[in-house]
C-alpha cells in the first residue's frame, strides 16, 4: 500500500501545503514539482510570505486528494536542493519559467515525508494506513466506530 501512495502523489501533483505563520495556521496550493522516492520538491518566491513561514517554521503538512482517495504527509523542509535539480524542475516547468526569467530567481525546498497517512474511503470498511517512514511502521487507522471492532479483529 505505501507504494500506491507514493503512486497517487505522482499523479496528483496539486496539493494542499499547510504552514504556520507564528500559531496562526495557513494553507495553500502547491505543485510537487519532482519526486524522488519519498523526498518531494517544490519551488516558489523568497518575496512571499509562505517562503518566510517555511524558513521560520519548517514543519509542514501537505494534502493530495481526488474523489474519494487522499495522501497526507508531513515532515521538515529543507532548503537544501542541488543546483541540477532546481534547474531540471525550472526547465521542466513551463508556469515557472513564464513567470520568471530564470531558475535562480526561485527558493527551491525539498520535504522528506517523515510520516505518511492512505486513506480510501470507497471500500467498505474504508483503507485506511499510516505509514511512518522514519521508523519503517505501519499501522491502521481508524475509520469509525461502526467497523473498529471488525478491524481489530482482522
Amino acid at each position: 500500500m505505501l507504494q500506491i501512495a507514493f503512486d497517487f502523489l505522482r499523479a496528483h501533483k496539486e496539493i494542499v501545503l499547510a504552514s504556520c505563520d507564528g500559531n496562526v495556521p495557513k494553507i495553500r496550493v502547491f505543485q510537487i514539482m519532482k519526486q524522488q522516492e519519498h523526498i518531494l520538491f517544490f519551488a516558489t518566491s523568497p518575496q512571499k510570505e509562505v517562503y518566510r513561514q517555511l524558513r521560520e517554521n519548517p514543519n509542514v503538512e501537505i494534502l493530495a486528494f481526488a474523489g474519494k482517495i487522499s495522501v497526507r504527509c508531513s515532515g521538515v523542509v529543507c532548503f537544501d536542493v542541488d543546483e541540477s535539480t532546481k534547474m531540471w524542475i525550472y526547465e521542466n516547468n513551463p508556469v515557472l519559467q513564464r513567470l520568471y526569467t530564470s531558475y535562480d530567481k526561485l527558493a527551491y525546498f525539498s520535504l522528506p515525508i517523515a510520516e505518511m497517512d492512505y486513506y480510501d474511503l470507497c471500500p467498505t470498511p474504508p483503507a485506511f494506513k499510516h505509514f511512518d517512514l522514519m521508523s519503517g511502521d505501519v499501522s491502521d487507522g481508524y475509520v469509525g466506530e461502526r467497523f473498529n471492532n471488525r478491524i481489530a479483529t482482522l
